[in-house]
């Protein structure tokens, strides 16, 4: 009898414990549940939908400088690491807007990644969201702030670039004027101011160019070019320049696919190639063009036999206006815009431009580009009026539709 109520008691009692243990797991469940709902941050009604389709890069942080929320573009800009706010900058003018409850709008230039190998540009508006938290708005201006100190510079190298030509001629003709009874001091003058006219007419040109480049639409405006021809009216266009540098071109290799595009900036650039390896070539010896199709590309190289180009030039001198040597610029006359003319040419038809060089081992620059995918299909161009007549016949550098431009290396 003993036995059996001892058994009913110790039942009894893991009966209670198995009550008690699962009351304290449903009340543990409900802390939990209370804890996690007053953590969770809750914007203002209807502001997460409003970030969702703001379109630009959002931060929102709260009283302890936390980040809530954030969009992929902040990470992307490297605004936002983890739940932190990566820039102090960033953070400073939050706190400052916390304070005093004034919408700010700044722009700074930021270390881009964790390595801070780069940066960007970013414009920034800073507003209160709600009573506890501020909200960063950001938009990339990397690109824009580029362009517009591109564009500062252009107007600043061009305004010296026209200056110095400008100048030359105005010394030249009052040295004429006062040198009317001296005939060989004006014919020496007059020379000299020839080549000064010649050389502010090539600069002028090739900014024209310039300007239209930015201005054509190869995609809308383009046609099958035969590159072939488009070399060899660019040969023909550089052969006095070589004759009087007894300079060979020799073109070798033949392509029949066809290059969608502009022809007459193709030829532009294939005949600033051209130019640019006769200036730096010494005289007597050759320049060489290759043409070749290969894996989808038309493959175009222009050789030479000058003084070559150092490695940490190399990268630079398709900028406008870059010299390597300003005073063998004024000897080969060239404008220091023709390489980037070339660069311009090719990336508009969606192709690249590179540079192999050694001092003292010659020049080579290939160009390729995407051969167009209806050239079997394509009508070939018929001839023009420039073609009519025979190659030697027309006078190199001069065009009826379009004046050409003076390439230079450097």
């Amino acid at each position: 009898m003993d036995e059996a109520l001892m058994i009913v008691m110790a039942g009894l009692v893991g009966l209670a414990l198995g009550v008690v243990g699962l009351l304290a797991y449903r009340y543990s469940r409900m802390q939990r549940r209370a804890v996690v709902d007053v953590g969770e941050p809750t914007l203002p009604e209807g502001a997460a939908e409003i970030l969702s389709v703001v379109g630009r890069a959002f931060v929102v942080v709260d009283d302890i400088d936390g980040v809530v929320r954030a969009n992929p573009a902040a990470y992307a800009y490297g605004l936002v690491r983890g739940h932190t706010m990566v820039h102090a900058e960033l953070l400073s003018l939050a706190r400052r807007v916390r304070a005093d409850g004034v919408i700010e709008e700044r722009q700074f230039e930021l270390p881009l990644g964790p390595l801070g190998q780069g940066t960007i540009v970013v414009h920034v508006r800073v507003a209160p969201l709600g009573e506890e938290y501020i909200l960063l708005l950001a938009d990339d201006r990397t690109e824009i702030t580029r362009t517009e100190a591109v564009r500062t510079d252009f107007v600043a190298n061009v305004s010296h670039e026209l200056k110095t030509p400008v100048g030359a001629i105005r010394l030249l003709s009052e040295a004429i004027d006062e040198a009317a009874d001296d005939e060989v001091a004006v014919r020496r003058f007059s020379t000299r101011l020839d080549k000064e006219a010649r050389r502010l007419g090539a600069l002028v040109q090739d900014i024209i160019e310039l300007s239209r480049l930015q201005g054509t639409d190869v995609v809308l405006a383009g046609q099958p070019v035969d590159v072939n021809r488009a070399i060899a009216e660019a040969v023909d266009r550089n052969k006095l320049t070589a004759e009087g540098k007894n300079i060979t071109i020799t073109v070798g290799g033949h392509t029949d696919d066809r290059i969608f595009g502009d022809r007459d900036l193709l030829m532009t650039a294939f005949r600033n190639l051209i130019d640019n390896a006769i200036r730096y070539s010494p005289e007597g010896t050759s320049v060489g063009v290759g043409v070749r199709s290969r894996d989808g590309l038309v493959q175009v190289s222009v050789t030479d036999q000058g003084p070559g180009i150092a490695p940490e030039e190399q990268e630079r001198i398709f900028e406008r206006f870059y010299r390597v040597d300003a005073a063998r610029t004024r000897q080969t006359g060239g404008t220091g815009l023709g390489l980037s003319i070339v660069k311009h040419v090719i990336s508009n038809h969606g192709g690249e431009i590179t540079l192999w060089s050694q001092p003292g081992q010659g020049s080579t620059f290939t160009v390729r580009m995407p051969r167009h995918e209806q050239a079997d299909e394509a009508p070939r161009e018929a001839p023009d009026a420039d073609d009519a007549g025979e190659p030697g016949h027309e006078t190199p550098g001069v065009n009826p539709r379009r004046a050409t431009q003076q390439g230079g290396r450097i």
